[in-house]
């Protein structure tokens, strides 16, 4: 059965016609439409049908972003319809995992990204051991100086104030561990 997915961000001003007319053109039986952003994974219609799926089917979307906004969870998603024997296809990228060479071009786009990933992770490590060569630490920088640190803890141990109080005054969140 084909199954076909027709998503719009949240903008007032888009549609789903262009995509539910080419899901039909393509033979589509069942469509799941849905107003969210493609960048977010919680999207109730997306994830009801893919409860829905079943071996032998093949979930169509007009275009790859309109799935999902990310590698990761496209390549997340690849890998749960592979399991669960579904096909997949993208009517403008000409993507169709039913077929041979369609299987190896989501392969290429799974080499590509988790080489993408890697370099990612080697440049980031690159510029942490850099920053920390030059001296620099990562992280947030503390809310309050060492010497105000000191006051709080003080304050709060002479019984000056309360941690609450001290929180307040200081305008920072409660950290009871010190």
């Amino acid at each position: 059965m084909l199954i076909g997915y027709a998503r719009v961000s949240k903008d007032k001003d888009q549609d789903t016609a262009p995509q539910l007319h080419a899901l039909q053109a393509a033979g589509v039986e069942r469509v799941f439409t849905e107003s969210a952003s493609g960048g977010q994974w919680d999207r109730p219609e997306l994830h009801r049908l893919l409860d829905q799926l079943r071996p032998g089917d093949v979930l169509v979307v007009w275009k790859l972003d309109r799935l999902t906004r990310s590698l990761k969870d496209l390549l997340h998603l690849m890998d749960r319809l592979r399991a669960q024997d579904v096909g997949f296809r993208s009517l403008t990228e000409a993507v169709d995992t039913t077929t041979p060479a369609g299987r190896m071009m989501m392969q290429m786009v799974g080499a590509f990204a988790e080489f993408e990933r890697e370099m990612i992770r080697e440049r980031t490590r690159a510029g942490l051991d850099a920053a920390r060569e030059q001296g620099r630490v990562g992280g947030r920088r503390p809310k309050l100086t060492t010497p105000q640190q000191d006051e709080v803890v003080r304050g709060v141990q002479e019984g000056r104030y309360t941690v609450t109080e001290a929180a307040r005054l200081f305008g920072v969140a409660l950290e009871l561990e010190r």
